[in-house]
């Protein structure tokens, strides 16, 4: 395991301060492989990222402030920020101005134990971050946003399914925002990477608003639920992963009418992307969206590398037609 892993040396990073760190980035210019897209999905661009700064890594989900500047969780129990740059051509070229802090407890602390803080799943909402936690399954509010290195916790959230029925390992993958006019009014929606009822779906559930409850998404070919977003449009993509031993990891996008998504559902949607190991994926686990300047949607994904010398993280940005 040792050779796996790489250096975790302490860093200099005290609770309720941000640290400064340099972020370095190789230029992914195509995908490589046989991915397959759908029509009006094309893959735009990505970058390769690694740090001097042994806490960088791990990346769980990322949520835009606007079309450049990103908050994001490590499933270690930190907040990364930051801001992506293009070049001329408008493609990703790097991150800029990035910082690190510890997530507090509610007395103020830094958790030393990774079962109280593996966050999964990130949601912005009303100047608060969501983030959804499992092993420790809970959904909380980190206040004020502003100011995320001394941010506190809420108490847990309620949820419209029963915690005990999450798997340790795999709870909350996806917090997600819907539209503000669209049927959910503007209500998060959390579903589960592989906690499932009897007939093999997730359990998936919206937390507030006119139509809060549970719904379930059904999954395929054993991709698991990663993260998610709404485009402007009302639909919800879904990030799916797989891993074997025997055929690597693949990556997919599947887009899901929202219109469908109320209590007493199944969901299910559209593949719009795949992609195995012969393309520039990795173990993608976190995806948000920004409007360009022409009004086509962008995806941006970013990968969890587990702070292993096997993995990287990508972040990989896809172009939707307008």
């Amino acid at each position: 395991m040792a050779l796996l892993l790489a250096s975790c040396t302490p860093s200099a990073l005290k609770p309720g301060e941000a640290l400064p760190i340099s972020i370095e980035s190789r230029v992914i210019a195509t995908l490589g492989g046989s991915p397959r897209l759908a029509e009006g999905v094309q893959f735009i661009g990505g970058l390769e990222l690694s740090s001097d700064e042994p806490l960088f890594g791990a990346f769980s989900s990322i949520r835009f402030l606007d079309d450049a500047r990103f908050v994001g969780v490590f499933d270690t129990g930190y907040w990364v920020e930051g801001r992506i740059e293009r070049g001329p051509d408008g493609m990703l070229s790097g991150v800029s101005d990035a910082r690190l802090a510890a997530m507090l407890d509610r007395d103020g602390r830094e958790s030393a134990s990774k079962y109280q803080v593996d966050a999964e799943s990130l949601a912005i909402v009303d100047g608060a971050a969501l983030v959804g936690f499992e092993q420790r399954h809970r959904v909380v509010a980190y206040t004020p946003l502003a100011s995320l290195a001394t941010a506190r916790p809420s108490p847990a959230l309620p949820l419209p399914f029963a915690v005990s029925r999450l798997r340790g390992n795999g709870g909350i993958e996806a917090l997600v925002v819907s539209p503000a006019d669209g049927p959910l009014a503007g209500a998060v929606v959390a579903i589960s990477e592989k906690s499932v009822d009897e007939d093999g779906n997730n359990f998936a559930g919206i937390l507030d608003g006119p139509l809060a409850g549970e719904f379930r998404v059904r999954p395929h070919d054993g991709f698991e639920i990663t993260d998610g977003v709404f485009l402007p449009s009302g639909e919800l993509v879904l990030l799916e992963r797989r891993f074997s031993i025997a055929s690597g990891v693949a990556m997919r996008l599947r887009r899901i009418d929202g219109a469908s998504i109320r209590p007493g559902a199944i969901v299910d949607g559209q593949v719009i992307f795949e992609a195995d190991n012969a393309s520039e994926i990795d173990n993608m686990e976190g995806i948000d969206a920004v409007v360009a300047d022409d009004g086509s949607t962008h995806l941006i994904a970013v990968s969890d590398d587990n702070h292993s010398i096997l993995q990287r993280t990508v972040m990989l940005e896809f172009r939707l037609e307008p």
